[in-house]
């Protein structure tokens, strides 16, 4: 089944490497937005910190915004069809040791987030409107582990593979390692200089955000609490109660939309293979 499965890969690889590298493009536009509503939130212009969800309501409220949506929402499936193709034929050699399956799993999970993501798009797109507030989702799944045999501990156990995800990704931007899945060989050294700080900001101030939201997970399974669990928002926002308050959040948001630049820039020059 894998061998059949990777002829039709093969078969269809054109198509997506441009789905994939449109997704690329379209993950980059999600978090820049993101981003920019979060700055503009600590200049106290008008922003917000919200989530993926939120920042595509934003754009769905632009002009053009439901066929901006639609196009997204096509790259965003892109994205999550290029996820399952790194989970399931491993084109990039992570192999079955334990920290290659890590990351498969990891490529299949970011897969059907993405998917889910596409549909929200879709269905903003289709209503004209945005969908409003639906609660804190960290609270419902947070509360739904926990209700399971050994919930506390499996929530906390969530929790310290996502402080792993973000020291992983801290240990990424310092070390560069990201740049071995770029193509940047056509660019000129100002220009690969420029790419590499976008890429560290970027990649870092995600590790950030991780590691806050690790930190939430964590004090719901000792409190035996779902609400203390967080995502995005309330990991932007717990950065804007700190004693540096709105200049930390804005060091931060704009880390968020280094880190959709990054995106867009590898919907360009990343290395995309499916053999």
């Amino acid at each position: 089944m894998k061998r059949q499965a990777r002829e039709v890969a093969r078969d269809v690889a054109p198509w997506i490497v441009r789905l994939a590298r449109l997704g690329y493009a379209s993950k980059g536009v999600v978090y820049a937005t993101l981003g920019v509503l979060a700055a503009r939130a600590a200049l106290g212009t008008g922003g917000q910190t919200t989530d993926t969800r939120g920042a595509i309501e934003r754009l769905g409220d632009q002009p053009f915004g439901q066929g901006m949506l639609v196009v997204l929402a096509l790259g965003l499936v892109g994205y999550a069809l290029w996820q399952f193709v790194r989970a399931l034929l491993d084109p990039e050699g992570q192999g079955h040791k334990p920290k290659g399956v890590v990351k498969r799993v990891g490529y299949g999970a970011s897969a059907v987030a993405y998917t889910t993501l596409a549909v929200f798009a879709l269905t903003v797109a289709s209503r004209g409107e945005g969908l409003g507030g639906g609660g804190n989702s960290e609270d419902d799944w947070t509360a739904r582990l926990m209700s399971q045999p050994l919930g506390d501990w499996l929530v906390g156990l969530v929790g310290l593979g996502v402080l792993a995800v973000a020291a992983n990704q801290l240990w990424v931007a310092f070390r560069k390692l990201f740049l071995k899945r770029l193509d940047l060989g056509t660019l000129d050294p100002r220009a690969q200089e420029s790419v590499t700080r976008v890429g560290q900001a970027g990649i870092a101030a995600r590790g950030v955000v991780l590691a806050i939201i690790g930190g939430f997970l964590l004090q719901a399974a000792w409190t035996h609490d779902p609400t203390r669990a967080g995502g995005i928002p309330e990991a932007l926002r717990a950065t804007e109660r700190t004693p540096l308050g709105p200049f930390l959040l804005a060091i931060v948001a704009l880390g968020v939309v280094a880190y959709g630049v990054y995106a867009v820039v590898q919907a360009r020059y990343r290395r995309i293979r499916l053999d």
